[in-house]
């Protein structure tokens, strides 16, 4: 799920709670319906953001400096060493894992900005982005399982 930190960062963080972001749950929207849309749209995101940032630097998208190609190389090297480590057996238990984990980030995107739409301005801009565009919780055991993402909205209006 290596292509989460380049979505996240520089495409989510951009386009959250518009129709343009993959992470945004529509009103409406089943998390079921959500969850492919979102991955194929956030792995999709952050190539194009990769590609766009490596052109600038007259760099091929299959360059090593393509994070996307950084954290899947990492995933398949680690994949590998605990496979020859632990044997085959290992392998569908670290990708169900990987799965689950995987899974788990994008229930707390579909959950964080279930329904929220920032306006478009005339220029076709949109509205910057502010605290009443994502959900909060302030409970003790949101801050202990979300790693303190308990005031999600200052983490989007205040980045």
């Amino acid at each position: 799920y290596g292509h989460f930190f380049v979505e996240h960062n520089r495409g989510h963080h951009v386009r959250v709670a518009t129709p343009e972001d993959p992470a945004t749950s529509r009103f409406g929207e089943s998390f079921y319906e959500f969850l492919p849309r979102c991955v194929y749209g956030s792995i999709k995101s952050a190539w194009e953001i990769e590609k766009q940032r490596l052109e600038k630097r007259g760099k091929s998208v299959w360059s090593i400096e393509n994070d996307n190609l950084q954290a899947w190389a990492i995933t398949v090297a680690l994949f590998a060493a605990m496979t020859a480590w632990l044997g085959w057996w290992a392998l569908p238990f670290m990708i169900v894992q990987g799965a689950y984990g995987g899974s788990l980030l994008e229930v707390v995107n579909y959950l964080e900005h279930y329904g929220l739409r920032r306006q478009k301005k005339a220029d076709g801009s949109y509205e910057r982005c502010q605290p009443h565009h994502s959900w909060n919780s302030n409970h003790t055991a949101t801050n202990i399982f979300l790693y303190h993402l308990q005031r999600h909205s200052d983490h989007h209006a205040n980045p």
